[in-house]
């Protein structure tokens, strides 16, 4: 009996299983791949692009040449360097740049590397182009779809802009609703873009089928050596194909690198190189239709529905680095290279899916604003490779150092992923920087700013920790000069929130220094942000006596991980009663917190730019007792003052 039942059940199982796999892959296509699975609609217009100040002329072998060039790029760098290596490489499956930097810090904390901590600086200017990245992915992505309709009708080009513009802060306002009502809708949109464009791909290979040959790397090989000079500023716009590897890598820890990687390799990547081949053909058909091949390919009682679901397509696109942008500034945060945000779970189910309204504003603001100060896709374009190639060279080179020296990777491997991974890498980004004075320093110029802010935070952070544990003094001294006075021990529970267990809490010292009084039970709690994802219950919480069994104060420790937003009662609800020396009643229980005002200072700890700058950031943290999950009817804020 009982082995019939199992023999019932396995399959019901096994089908169930598979049914919530195949869902992940559809949320997976509904969230991650909209960038890089838009990138056909512009990357082989952009390589032909007269107005291009290093054109690259059309003609059969060029066309052969950029082809064969695009696919084998898309394939070392996206499939070889991000699905098949660089994603085995997580911090407990979150991935992106802020996870390599993470394991980087833990590494180095163990082995003291100064390579580790140059490196470390390096992620952190790779996070920070990643935030140029997700400003021009929706402007370029958005104008380029809709630039369609002049494809179609070209009296409709002055609708563009304004259309556009409407569509990005459409993008915008729902995204409070978070990724995963997004991922569900949007899904299976991108399976009917990913099938239609390769059914137009088909199309167009069928009318010239010679373009197969492109796939054989002779011709990619033949194309940038035989041509070096024409196929070198090619490459500024090739690598427009890979956009949206880092989403990729950024985006693994809502949906896992299986899904990601069978959504690649079974739908996105057949379908991107069939869309590239077709355009291909249908350029060595006619020359002229280089003006724009994408469209151009879509039989014409079909364009405007293409045209539409580009559109959507692209929304899609926007989509994937603006939950990317959202997870790294998230763990920036985490981390100290960003003051705190305020951040919202919109899923009960996938911790890892978050909005961050703060930063959904200023992608906003900046991308609206690259709207119209560009005004087309291919402007933005000279500005879009830079971005995007520094973020991968910084990636690999990561990634490499880890490998070799966290994981133990053989060194000829190493090697090899040196000249083959980071050397196509650095070919990319040096011809990129030949559009420097063409609208590649704007992404140079986020990310300056961005690590400016970044590691001004960090540094500012360092000096004011220290004043304040000068202030606070030792939390042991002052413990034991309490049982040394006379105070008045008051009835209820107080919680002080704590840096650490070192130092005495700032508002506590002022309750006891000014009132002279003390609750009965004092609980002080620090909070641990510890470099995993999340921390398992059974090691939330860690209580210390602090060398007294019978006063009622007691030390709590509470881990959570850069991923999780802390709940403090929460936290304290997990304290053993018999560990608190007496119990706590949490439900009438204060909280006091110590607000630190920052004053700029004579001392010479930072330049005086800089000092404005950390003034400044620490306007937008986030307000503690709701970052904290403190009961604001029952939560006492202290000031005091620090100089930078």
């Amino acid at each position: 009996m009982a082995e019939q039942q199992v023999s019932e059940v396995s399959p019901r199982a096994r089908v169930a299983h598979d049914t919530v796999r195949l869902a992940v892959v559809v949320g997976a296509l509904g969230v991650v791949f909209g960038d890089i699975g838009t990138s056909p609609i512009y990357t082989i217009q952009t390589v032909f692009n007269p107005a291009d100040p290093h054109p690259v002329p059309v003609s059969v072998d060029n066309v052969y040449g950029v082809v064969s060039l695009i696919f084998w790029s898309v394939m070392i760098v996206v499939t070889v360097t991000y699905v098949l290596l660089a994603m085995r490489v997580h911090n407990d499956g979150e991935g992106g740049i802020m996870a390599l930097i993470t394991l980087l810090r833990r590494w180095k904390a163990k082995q003291g590397r100064k390579a580790a901590a140059t490196l470390a600086a390096l992620g952190i200017f790779g996070a920070a182009l990643f935030f140029g990245d997700s400003m021009i992915t929706p402007a370029i992505s958005v104008l380029s779809a809709v630039e369609g309709l002049k494809v179609v009708e070209p009296e409709l080009e002055r609708f563009v802009v304004p259309i556009t513009a409407v569509i990005i802060i459409g993008l915008f306002l729902v995204q409070r609703r978070g990724s995963a009502a997004v991922g569900r809708f949007f899904g299976p949109v991108m399976i009917l873009w990913f099938t239609a464009i390769g059914a137009a791909g088909i199309r167009g290979i069928a009318g010239h089928p010679e373009i197969l040959r492109a796939l054989s790397p002779t011709y990619a090989l033949g194309f940038l050596f035989g041509h070096f000079d024409i196929a070198f500023f090619a490459l500024a716009a090739v690598v427009l194909a890979v956009t949206g590897a880092e989403a990729l890598y950024a985006d693994m820890g809502h949906f896992g690198r299986p899904a990601i990687a069978r959504g690649w390799l079974f739908l996105v990547l057949p379908a991107c190189v069939l869309s590239y081949l077709g355009q291909g053909a249908l350029v060595l058909a006619d020359q002229a239709n280089v003006s724009g091949p994408f469209f151009l390919l879509v039989p014409e009682w079909a364009r405007w529905p293409m045209v539409v679901l580009a559109t959507a397509a692209t929304v899609i696109a926007s989509q994937a680095v603006i939950t990317g942008a959202y997870s790294v500034a998230s763990q920036a945060a985490q981390l100290g290279y960003l003051p705190r945000l305020r951040i919202a779970h919109t899923s009960e189910s996938t911790i890892g899916q978050i909005y961050v309204p703060w930063i959904n504003w200023v992608l906003m603001v900046s991308v609206l604003t690259l709207v119209f100060a560009f005004r087309t896709s291919a402007a933005l374009a000279f500005a879009f490779g830079m971005a995007v190639t520094g973020t991968i060279t910084i990636t690999t080179s990561l990634f490499l150092f880890l490998a070799r020296w966290k994981f133990g990777a053989p060194a000829w491997a190493i090697g090899l992923g040196c000249v083959v991974l980071l050397g196509v890498d650095l070919l990319f980004l040096a011809a990129n920087l030949t559009k420097l004075l063409h609208g590649a320093w704007l992404p140079l110029l986020i990310g300056l700013t961005a690590f400016t802010v970044m590691t001004t935070w960090q540094r500012g952070r360092a000096i004011v920790t220290k004043a304040r544990r000068d202030a606070e003094g030792s939390l042991r001294e002052f413990i034991d000069e309490l049982h040394s006075r006379e105070l008045t021990r008051v009835p209820g529970c107080a919680v002080f929130l704590n840096r650490g267990k070192e130092t005495a809490p700032l508002a506590m010292r002022a309750n006891v220094e000014h009132n002279h009084v003390l609750h009965e039970r004092v609980v002080i709690v620090s909070i641990e942000t510890e470099p995993v994802p999340r921390v398992a219950p059974d090691r939330r919480v860690e209580v210390d006596d602090l060398g007294y069994t019978d006063d009622g104060i007691i030390h709590v420790n509470a881990r959570f991980g850069y991923m999780e937003t802390p709940d403090v009662p929460a936290a304290l609800a997990l304290v053993d009663p018999s560990q608190t020396e007496g119990a706590l009643d949490l439900g009438r229980a204060r909280y006091f917190l110590s607000k630190i005002e920052l004053q700029r200072g004579r001392s010479r700890t930072m330049a005086g730019w800089r000092k404005r700058l950390f003034v400044a950031t620490s306007y937008i943290t986030a307000d503690a007792a709701e970052h904290f999950g403190l009961p604001r009817d029952r939560t006492v804020i202290m000031g005091a003052h620090i100089e930078v």
